[in-house]
Parts: structure tokens; sequence; C-alpha cells
């Protein structure tokens, strides 16, 4: 029997149409943006796109005990889409806790990729 690590932050994997999300935030979120997409508010929905941080030649790495030459560090939000009624692509991230880690990661990807991601 194997015994899973409990979420710091008390978020509990929901499954939605048999997509495990990561908390039911999360979840709920994409049952909101599946009904946007239906009445053709939004297109070209994106579960978990990764920003990778730095470039392909020259990443940003992050050294740990088990990486000792570092692993390519990256961004991963929980949704990405196009909003017809802004003419813009949406990027987002459902947060019931902001860490300051994140916040870094995420002012460092908006910077590199010139874009904004919205917290729900």
């Amino acid at each position: 029997m194997s015994r899973r690590r409990p979420n710091n932050f008390g978020a509990r994997k929901t499954e939605v149409d048999g997509i495990v999300f990561d908390s039911a935030r999360e979840a709920r979120r994409y049952s909101e943006l599946k009904l946007l997409l239906r009445a053709g508010e939004i297109t070209d929905l994106e579960l978990q796109p990764r920003y990778i941080l730095g470039t392909e030649a020259d990443p940003v790495k992050i050294r740990s005990k088990g990486f000792p030459n570092g692993r390519r560090c990256s961004y991963k939000a929980d949704f990405r889409y196009f909003d017809h009624k802004t003419q813009s692509l949406i990027v987002e991230d459902s947060k019931g806790h902001d860490t300051d880690i994140a916040r870094l990661r995420r002012a460092f990807v908006e910077w590199q990729y010139k874009i904004r991601v919205v917290l729900t």
C-alpha cells in the first residue's frame, strides 16, 4: 500500500471528465471554462500549459539534492485560452494559497513571455 504525502495547503484532488485536478477550485474553474467554451465566448482551451524559464540554449536551473547539476525550471499554469470579448490570450492559475516561489516564477514568466497571468 503506497502512502501519499498530503497537500501542504489542504487541497484535494478532484476528477472531472476523467481529468484529475490538483484541487476542487481548479476543477470548478475547468467546469466554468467548459461552459464558456460551449457558449463560444472562449476558444483554444489548454490545460496545464508549461513555460520554460530562460532560453532553450541557456535555461534557468534549480540545483537540489537529487539534481546536483540542476534541472530545468519551468512554470505550469492551470489554463490558457483565447477570450473573444477581450480579443486576447488569457493564462490562468487557480490559487487558494499563493507562495513566494509561485509569485517569483509567475513574475519571471510574465516578464520573459510578455504575458499576464490571472489568478482565480
